[in-house]
């Protein structure tokens, strides 16, 4: 069956995570282009004036507090979803946390903990959202990260949270394309973004735990989430730089490698003292897009050509992986191992 996405300003957008980063800059774009909205998150107050704010600059939407893994609320949300607009054209997986610890040295409790919020809280989403969307249509659109290519040190459960997410969005594509239902799967792959969430994180470092660079701001999710709420994609990948990370990853692991004595010192700031709360079990207070110590770049010329046409798409891909070859060689004879 065919796949026919609507407009965006004659769509229903239901959002989860949608109180703060990422999900807060997506709903806010997406109402003042005309789509009606209704945002999932824990904090009720936050939702509450959020939408009031959308509501105050001529937006239309709605909220309902839930935890996405609770697999009833989150049902019990997208029922009241159709309940006050009718339907769900665009569902949108975004909830999501972090922690920053070595794998043996994460509390096992987090670590479950972090699982439940970001691969069954997908698949909460996913199993309340599809009977709606298969109906009439629409864009089923989950927000994965680079960290489902790559492995991440420090970052390692999160890393093995958005493998997971990336299998079964991968698998489940698959399922949807052989029953033929009318809905665009897209998984969303984001570098490093300009949101707290590094903040909210359970850090087991020392001071600030800080976003693994490049950052890029979070209107570049937002613009790509709505690209695809009204065009069908597969995977896109949000910042040069993170592809970059990815083709090294597949092509040159040793080079990863290399940089991983590095890396970790990138993910902390020791002079700046660390948020001592995390929102694994609650949310924080209020709503907030950015992050309080790395503002993002806001272009990025490979996530703009994936807006492209093709050829242009091809090209950018071209410029990257050259890029990527010239770094590998350079690296090589760097560390010795060259002919």
């Amino acid at each position: 069956m065919a796949i026919k996405l609507k407009p965006l300003d004659a769509q229903v957008i239901v959002i989860t995570g949608a109180s703060s980063g990422i999900g807060l800059v997506t709903a806010r774009m997406a109402a003042k282009r005309g789509a009606k909205l209704f945002l999932i998150a824990r904090g009720e107050d936050a939702l509450k004036s959020i939408v009031a704010g959308i509501e105050r600059e001529g937006g239309t939407a709605a909220y309902a507090a839930a935890d996405v893994t609770d697999a009833g609320a989150v049902r019990a949300a997208a029922d009241a979803a159709v309940a006050k607009f009718g339907r769900i054209d665009t569902w949108v997986n975004n909830a999501g946390v972090a922690i920053y610890a070595k794998l043996l040295d994460t509390p096992e409790d987090e670590h479950q903990r972090l699982f439940q919020t970001n691969y069954f809280g997908m698949v909460h989403g996913v199993r309340a959202a599809m009977p709606h969307l298969r109906e009439e249509g629409g864009a089923l659109i989950t927000v994965g990260s680079v960290a489902s290519d790559i492995p991440s040190p420090i970052m390692g459960a999160y890393a093995a949270s958005k493998h997971a997410v990336k299998a079964y969005i991968e698998s489940l594509r698959i399922e949807a394309a052989a029953d033929k239902l009318p809905v665009s799967i897209t998984l969303i792959k984001p570098a490093g973004i300009d949101t707290p969430i590094a903040e909210h994180s359970a850090n087991h470092l020392e001071g600030e735990a800080m976003i693994p660079p490049p950052v890029y701001a979070p209107e570049l999710v937002a613009e790509t989430i709505l690209d695809a709420a009204t065009r069908p994609r597969r995977e896109v990948t949000v910042g040069g730089i993170g592809r970059m990370q990815v083709l090294m990853a597949e092509h040159f692991p040793w080079l990863l490698e290399l940089l991983s004595g590095v890396m970790p010192e990138s993910l902390h700031a020791p002079d700046i003292p660390k948020t001592e709360a995390d929102n694994l079990d609650a949310p924080f207070e209020g709503s907030r897009e950015n992050s309080r110590h790395q503002p993002g770049r806001s272009f990025s010329v490979y996530t703009a050509a994936g807006r492209a046409p093709g050829w242009v798409k091809g090209a950018a891909a071209v410029a990257l992986f050259g890029g990527l070859l010239a770094l590998a060689s350079s690296s090589r004879k760097a560390s010795g191992k060259g002919d």
